[in-house]
């Protein structure tokens, strides 16, 4: 059975990605540090359901606290999808944005994608197969008002992917970027009314979490095999 890895699993969107992939046949590591209970309530959620899970919790900033956990679960196998969804905002217009805002976001999205991806090749190259899917946003391509902290390390993951899908292609593994626009989820309710989506988004929705986890079950899976380095949007045509 291959191993799957979501970091954040706790969120709306990693939730619906560590679902669809046990969904897929994977043995999913759902991912949560603050929110750790609700990473235990998804695994439990996908076992109820007939696929395999179980949750894992540390904070993916720390480089010693995720190397020690990641040992303890490569001692199990290669983990084979790694899935780096993490990531959190702190907005603030850039002159009041301070250097705590900055690094704060930084440390999670980007540093946490070396802390938890970097550990995990070798044994992903002894395999030879694998696939790394980095979750970005729009606001990275776009940029957004207020969220130049956010924009700037998910941006970051763009170059990565490029860089280390060259590193990685002659060895059976994939690395790819996918991009969201607005998805539903109880925290954008405030953020996006219905006339404000039907603003920006040409399709005049929200998109769904389970359509941003197809995408990335697609690119998990054998049939993506010819896609590498690549940025995937999924945001209803706003860009």
């Amino acid at each position: 059975m291959i191993r799957a890895l979501v970091t954040g699993g706790s969120g709306t969107i990693g939730a619906a990605i560590a679902r669809a992939l046990a969904a897929s046949g994977a043995h999913v590591y759902v991912h949560a540090y603050q929110q750790f209970t609700r990473a235990e309530q998804v695994a439990a959620e996908i076992i109820a359901q007939g696929g395999s899970a179980a949750a894992t919790g540390f904070d993916i900033t720390d480089p010693a606290d995720t190397a020690a956990k990641l040992d303890s679960l490569l001692a199990e196998g290669a983990i084979q999808i790694i899935v780096n969804n993490a990531g959190i905002h702190d907005d603030a217009v850039m002159p009041a944005m301070s250097p705590v805002q900055w690094s704060r976001v930084i440390d999670v999205s980007l540093n946490g994608f070396f802390n938890v991806t970097q550990p995990l090749l070798l044994p992903m190259i002894r395999k030879r197969w694998g696939r790394i899917i980095n979750i970005s946003s729009v606001a990275a391509i776009a940029g957004n008002r207020g969220q130049v902290n956010y924009a700037a390390a998910k941006a970051g993951l763009h170059g990565a992917t490029r860089a280390l899908s060259l590193e990685l292609a002659s060895r059976g593994i994939t690395v790819n970027t996918v991009a969201p626009g607005i998805i539903a989820s109880p925290s954008i309710a405030d953020l996006f009314p219905p006339s404000t989506i039907d603003q920006l988004v040409p399709m005049k929705r929200a998109g769904q979490p389970e359509e941003v986890a197809d995408l990335v079950v697609f690119l998990a899976s054998a049939r993506a095999g010819y896609i590498s380095g690549q940025l995937i949007s999924i945001n209803g045509g706003m860009i």
